[in-house]
């Protein structure tokens, strides 16, 4: 398991000249389909958690515990931090552990070869999206993705990926020495693509999600 730290900013032309400037590498442009899942009740996103689907492979992502000092740096309150969990029994447990009040018996249903495993659970796809991503490597391992989502949303991601036990402190300061290099001002979190689609496709959900302070 490891810790996706990331902070995202708005892409323009400044930015994709400022990184053409700048010694990275360039590994590449893909596209690829997400599609999130929550139950009737959004009980997963009420506790930011977010379970989807890409390239057939599940994910989740769930909040991990952020310092509220008084010392937390302006930049640091710019990043996000989650858990990323990639191993499909691990993400059933986890899963299960959330909806055992509402979902069915799953001790049979959970199988990782039972590709219906999500809909036992009452879970359906609440959100579906392609996304186009242009990304870049710098020499300190910190990733850099231009994503162009098919709703019309371009924004970038600064992203640095350490283990669940490891220095994110660390990961904190590279991404702001990153944003410096990349010209990046503002106090003010950027909406990443799930809160632009909801605002735009499921304004009920999104108000949901702002009166739980998830997004």
């Amino acid at each position: 398991m490891s810790v996706e730290v990331e902070r995202k900013f708005l892409c323009n032309a400044d930015i994709l000249k400022t990184l053409e400037e700048t010694e990275v590498t360039c590994v590449g442009q893909h596209q690829f389909k997400d599609q999130y899942f929550d139950s009737p009740n959004f009980d997963l996103t009420l506790k930011d958690m977010w379970l989807r689907k890409r390239k057939e492979c599940w994910e989740l992502k769930s909040p991990t515990a952020e310092e509220t000092s008084g010392e937390q740096s302006k930049s640091a309150a710019l990043c996000t931090r989650y858990k990323e969990i990639t191993n499909l029994p691990e993400i059933q447990l986890r899963v299960k552990e959330v909806l055992k009040d509402v979902c069915e018996d799953t001790e049979k249903s959970s199988s990782m070869e039972n590709e219906s495993w999500h809909s036992k659970m009452n879970l359906a796809c609440f959100a579906e999206f392609t996304t186009v991503r242009r990304s870049f490597i710098l020499e300190d391992g910190v990733r850099i993705d231009l994503d162009q989502a098919d709703f019309g949303y371009h924004v970038g991601e600064i992203e640095v990926l350490v283990p669940e036990e490891g220095d994110v402190q660390s990961a904190l300061e590279k991404i702001e020495r990153t944003a410096r290099k990349l010209g990046l001002a503002g106090d003010q979190r950027v909406e990443g693509k799930m809160s632009v689609y909801l605002k735009r496709n499921n304004p009920e959900h999104y108000a949901k999600l702002l009166r739980a302070h998830v997004l």
